[in-house]
């Protein structure tokens, strides 16, 4: 008799319990689920700012490129006849091809000198997280005021920063900017400069996640930090070149400001790119419809290519 009023109690004694645990989880529940809300009020500012100033000029080129866009008279549609005429223009051309070559060539730099500064300074002595600031400083600094420091510094005459130094050596002056056999080696030059601090540091964070055990292997097998850098660093770095290939080449197929304050897409054409090129079509020659499907075209290849890469990248993961 015992035994049979004791399992009813029990039972009953747990009811209350189950009742007293169910109800913090379905409170919980409740207030999360009428707070869904509350990330996208703190965001709705920034994505009302995005989608005018962002989303709206990309739909407004769209709808441009295909029209002969004609302020205060009415814009009449020409279909594909601006694509037409931007891929069979010569200038536009050159401009694709020194935009290919600009972006090759800084992103190699960026990445090439970023990992070497990145390499130079890891660890966490005071000294070095000093050096780590000053060196990225090119990154916070305005471009416009990096177009115009290389700019005084590329003056042509003999008395220039750059050319004083290469008097000291025994070379002579040259002409920069100003010369079309080395105007283009000059702005890649500049981006470089401001854009490997900013690889260097992707590449800190991409060494602090390497396992110190994978070193340390290495060198009870006797690498020496060449090997260890062949055979353990670059291959844990995989991914953050992945990354910073996609970044820097974006950023050197949509180079302008550089371009634009250091020579404008001259001396006779050597370093104009897309973007420069764009912009003289349809703010200094009223071309809208001309530039809008130049800028579409320039929105294409930057999509192929990030599209390329993390398709490359999937598959060797995979």
């Amino acid at each position: 008799m015992t035994v049979d009023h004791a399992k009813p109690a029990a039972v009953g004694a747990d009811r209350p319990a189950a009742k007293r645990a169910s109800a913090p989880k379905a409170r919980r529940r409740s207030d999360r689920d009428g707070k869904w809300w509350t990330p996208w009020l703190f965001l709705a500012p920034a994505l009302i700012l995005f989608v005018y100033f962002k989303f709206i000029p990309m739909i407004t080129a769209v709808t441009m490129s295909f029209q002969d866009v004609q302020p205060y008279l009415g814009n009449q549609w020409v279909g594909g006849e601006n694509y037409s005429t931007v891929l069979g223009d010569e200038a536009f051309h050159s401009a694709i091809w020194h935009t290919v070559v600009i972006a090759i060539g800084q992103t190699v730099g960026s990445m090439v000198i970023g990992l070497a500064l990145a390499l130079l300074m890891e660890g966490q002595s005071k000294r070095l997280k000093f050096l780590r600031s000053a060196a990225f400083l090119p990154v916070v600094v305005p471009i416009a005021v990096v177009a115009e420091l290389w700019r005084i510094m590329y003056h042509p005459t003999e008395d220039g920063m750059l050319n004083s130094i290469l008097g000291m050596v025994g070379l002579g002056p040259s002409g920069f900017i100003n010369d079309p056999d080395t105007s283009m080696v000059s702005v890649i030059v500049t981006g470089i400069w401001r854009g490997a601090p900013y690889d260097m540091m992707i590449f800190l964070a991409g060494l602090a996640g390497i396992d110190r055990g994978l070193y340390e292997a290495a060198t009870v097998d006797g690498a020496g930090r060449w090997r260890k850098i062949l055979h353990v660093t670059l291959p844990g770095l995989r991914s953050v070149f992945s990354i910073l290939f996609v970044l820097a080449a974006i950023r050197g197929l949509r180079v302008f400001t550089e371009v634009f304050l250091l020579t404008n897409g001259g001396p006779n054409g050597s370093t104009e790119v897309a973007m420069t090129l764009i912009y003289k079509l349809g703010l200094e020659q009223n071309r809208l419809g001309v530039g809008a499907a130049g800028a579409v075209l320039l929105f294409l290849a930057t999509l192929v290519l990030t599209l390329f890469v993390q398709v490359l990248r999937r598959r060797r993961d995979a």
